[in-house]
């Protein structure tokens, strides 16, 4: 298998909610059949979809809580930080951890989507950062 991801789905009890955070956020997507919608986002797609249904199609029963994973989204610096998190909060988001320095000398900060989806929003000067948004490991 090679190391990449093609899609990632992000399960809401409210996709219409779901889908208005992140058009607001200047996301636009498609829905094929009025229950899920997909962004493209750089090289993958995300995929907003009834929370029930992608536990059902996934085959892990849903406790309602905090799946393990959160998101993250890498800016180029500490300012690009904060306008991400103020357009995020703008949008309906909650700031889950506003931005500052971190431990591993970068800068971030954590919102929190109106599914309870958390996203990182980072910056790391030890990661190239093309102008698409791909990441360059050292």
């Amino acid at each position: 298998m090679q190391p990449r991801i093609s899609l990632v789905t992000l399960g809401y009890r409210d996709v219409d909610t779901a889908r208005r955070f992140y058009e607001a956020l200047g996301w636009t997507g498609v829905s094929p059949d009025g229950e899920v919608v997909f962004v493209q986002a750089g090289p993958i797609v995300v995929a907003l979809w009834d929370r029930s249904k992608a536990a059902a199609d996934s085959t892990v029963v849903d406790l309602g809580g905090w799946g393990g994973v959160t998101l993250a989204h890498n800016v180029g610096s500490p300012d690009e930080v904060e306008t991400v998190l103020a357009e995020a909060r703008a949008a309906g988001a909650s700031i889950g951890r506003r931005g500052a320095p971190t431990a591993w000398g970068g800068y971030s900060g954590i919102f929190i989507d109106p599914g309870g989806h958390p996203w990182e929003i980072a910056y790391n000067p030890a990661w190239k950062l093309d102008a698409d948004g791909t990441i360059s490991l050292p």
